[in-house]
């Protein structure tokens, strides 16, 4: 295991700084590291591949966590309409130009469907990392698009129940696929109460006993924890490391915990895309590159044109519509999670694999070059726009900006105070409950005014 861990990282070390030398994605290294060390390149893999998985999975639990400790209810909330309706829009739309496209193919009615659920997927992972190295992270869109991601993430979960009732009982159940929504939303229900409720309390209390060494293994726990507990009642255990991620996002110790999480992160993340890469076989893409080229080119103009149109009739402005969009060019996890489903049940086409994968490669490199080409795309658009579509334009950034000016931070909870005591001041108990929310978020609010 030592062995495997030093090939590993000296691999993916000296490439990654290639890349990044020649001002490429440092992600595609790892990737070609995981090419080069894997088991098709040289005729045999330098290092376990089950050892790999093993650390990769882990990885995706901490970067979803990480993911989870930059994120806020309140933002999702007050991102619901672009959330719901971007969401919605790009993976309607993406399934069924999948779908249409795997049937152009010829494809099966079932891998047809798979390969549908593997294209409406964007990648949390892929599209953060590269917005954190555009250094965008602030920028006005980001909120909404980390909103529609995590709305992909729970409706893939609801997804990958709906393939495997279709692959194993080759029909629709719809009994089955209501019953795993519902066993969600008592889950999610369950999150907030106990969560926001006392999870933040419970820190805030023991605060002065906390250093750095003790809130690590603090957080961990609860983060391996919420791991379980989600892959208990049947989900998948990225969405328990994001749910805690978001439960201690609210908490006075969120930066500090994000902050030594980031170097743990930072090295699981290489260690799963290195497994993503030892998955690729270089064979395969000669022999499948136009498929992987037509694939490519679906997922690109796709995520593009929905994500956009999505997030315009969510409510933003164009601008950060189409950012949004072209941000979102690219398949990773889950798509990784659905095709090794299908493979598992026995019914994805041996040639679906390797397509996808080489096709996530491909996205995931294009990223960052596609991602700054939408501002000068949009400056293109409203120079050449006529007269009546500019006026709309202008009038969208005018409605936009005068929300957020009129709605600060503090006016928003005092908003939130007022209307939740109101509205159940009768019971004495959940007026306790609501008092310990609003103590949550001040204090959270409070440290980041500190900070």
């Amino acid at each position: 295991m030592v062995h495997d861990l030093y090939v590993l990282m000296i691999t993916a070390g000296i490439v990654s700084l290639l890349f990044k030398l020649m001002k490429q994605p440092v992600v595609l290294g790892y990737i070609v590291a995981g090419v080069l060390v894997g088991p098709y390149l040289f005729g045999e893999s330098w290092v376990s591949a089950d050892n790999v998985k093993a650390w990769g999975d882990i990885g995706v639990l901490f970067v979803l966590f990480c993911i989870g400790l930059e994120f806020r209810i309140k933002n999702l909330i007050a991102s619901g309409k672009v959330a719901a309706i971007g969401a919605l829009t790009i993976i309607g739309g993406m399934m069924l130009l999948g779908f249409g496209v795997g049937k152009w193919a010829e494809m099966d009615m079932m891998n047809a469907l798979f390969l549908a659920g593997m294209l409406c997927m964007s990648s949390t992972t892929i599209v953060m990392k590269a917005v954190d190295e555009a250094g965008l992270g602030k920028a006005r869109f980001v909120k909404g698009a980390t909103s529609i991601l995590i709305v992909e993430d729970v409706v893939a979960v609801v997804l990958m129940v709906l393939l495997s009732s279709i692959a194993i009982k080759h029909q629709f159940d719809g009994q089955e696929l209501l019953n795993k929504v519902l066993v969600l939303a008592v889950t999610l229900v369950a999150w907030f109460v106990v969560g926001i409720l006392i999870i933040p309390t419970l820190i805030r209390k023991v605060k002065p006993y906390l250093n750095d060494e003790t809130l690590i293994i603090l957080a961990l726990g609860l983060c391996l924890g919420m791991v379980l507990t989600a892959e208990e009642a049947g989900f998948s255990g990225a969405l328990g490391a994001f749910v805690m991620g978001s439960i201690l996002a609210e908490t006075v110790e969120s930066h500090r915990i994000e902050k030594l999480m980031t170097p743990l992160k930072n090295v699981f993340a290489a260690i799963f895309f290195v497994s993503v890469g030892m998955m690729i076989n270089p064979a395969n893409l000669v022999e499948y590159w136009p498929s992987i080229l037509i694939t490519c080119a679906v997922i690109v103009v796709g995520m593009i044109v929905f994500g956009t149109l999505g997030c315009w009739w969510g409510g933003e402005t164009m601008k950060d519509a189409m950012q949004t969009g072209f941000s979102f060019v690219q398949i990773g996890e889950f798509s990784f999670i659905i095709a090794g489903l299908g493979n598992s049940l026995g019914v994805l086409h041996p040639a679906l694999y390797p397509i996808i994968v080489a096709s996530s490669v491909v996205t995931t490199f294009l990223t960052p070059y596609i991602m700054k080409a939408a501002v000068p795309c949009y400056n293109a658009l409203y120079k050449h726009a006529p007269a009546g579509l500019k006026a709309k334009l202008d009038k969208r950034e005018q409605e936009v900006e005068a929300a957020i000016s009129n709605q600060p931070s503090a006016i928003r909870t005092s908003k939130a105070r007022a209307g939740l005591s109101k509205a159940i001041s009768h019971t004495v108990v959940t007026k306790r409950l609501v008092n310990l929310f609003v103590e949550n978020m001040s204090a959270h609010e409070k440290e980041n005014e500190e900070s």
